[in-house]
């Protein structure tokens, strides 16, 4: 009688292989199969060298392979009774197909489980001295991605009227559109001198930090040579990094 799989979906976390939460950590050592992404940091897979490691990784125009193929390989392996983790970075469901891929999972009758994961929308500011809530600056924060679907023609996000509503602004995927952004929450009405911070390679060794406004974004990211992945904070909350600094 063949054992029935499982598949958890575990959030690798910002970057920094030690913000895995220990429940992570147990599962990856015990697992048959690890399926990754790209934004993983690749020492999380030697906890357990003796699992099959398949990399299942997009990033920009490079994807391994397609969502729809990502989630027939995890409903195969669960099929097959093998004990896998689907190992994503950041959290598995914060801009990151998580639940597409739980839907699929259960849609085809296999026993699927979330573990979350630390998001790099809140710890990667957090430990470049920005918090995403502050009570002299935003009572609230609104996540967006910078990248939708490529199969939209146009955005459904309405930047103007997210320019209108206050509080910080964190952009995941957004690295390529970062003129585009600007742009359009300054022709809201957001005002050109809005502190503007972006991170990349949030809370490795090779993270680099800048510190502008959204009028400069644009220029500065590309004078500094920033590259995804990155993170963008919008917002008031961005001038607290001046007096805490770097907190990792």
């Amino acid at each position: 009688m063949m054992t029935k799989g499982v598949v958890h979906l575990v959030g690798g976390g910002p970057g920094d292989p030690e913000l895995l939460t220990v429940k992570g950590k147990r599962l990856i050592e015990s697992a048959d199969v690890i399926v990754y992404d790209a934004l993983i940091d690749k020492s999380l897979l030697d906890l357990n060298p003796k699992a099959e490691h398949i990399d299942a990784g997009k990033r920009g125009g490079d994807h391994k392979m397609s969502q729809d193929d990502i989630n027939a390989l995890l409903c195969r392996l669960a099929e097959q009774g093998r004990n896998v983790v689907r190992l994503k970075g950041g959290d598995p469901f914060l801009f990151g197909r998580g639940a597409e891929e739980a839907e699929a999972l259960k849609m085809a009758g296999q026993e699927v489980h979330v573990v979350p994961g630390i998001s790099s929308a809140i710890s990667v500011p957090e430990i470049c001295g920005i918090p995403v809530t502050h009570r002299e600056h935003a009572s609230m924060v609104t996540f967006v991605t910078g990248h939708e679907r490529s199969d939209r023609e146009s955005d459904r996000l309405d930047w103007a009227k997210l320019a209108q509503i206050g509080g910080t602004i964190v952009v995941l995927m957004g690295m390529s559109n970062i003129p585009r952004i600007a742009d359009a929450l300054m022709g809201g009405g957001l005002p050109p001198s809005t502190p503007t911070a972006v991170m990349v390679d949030g809370s490795t060794e090779r993270q680099r930090v800048l510190r502008t406004t959204i009028n400069d974004v644009a220029e500065d990211v590309e004078v500094n040579g920033l590259r995804a992945p990155g993170i963008i904070v919008i917002g008031g909350c961005v001038s607290t990094m001046d007096k805490l600094g770097d907190l990792r």
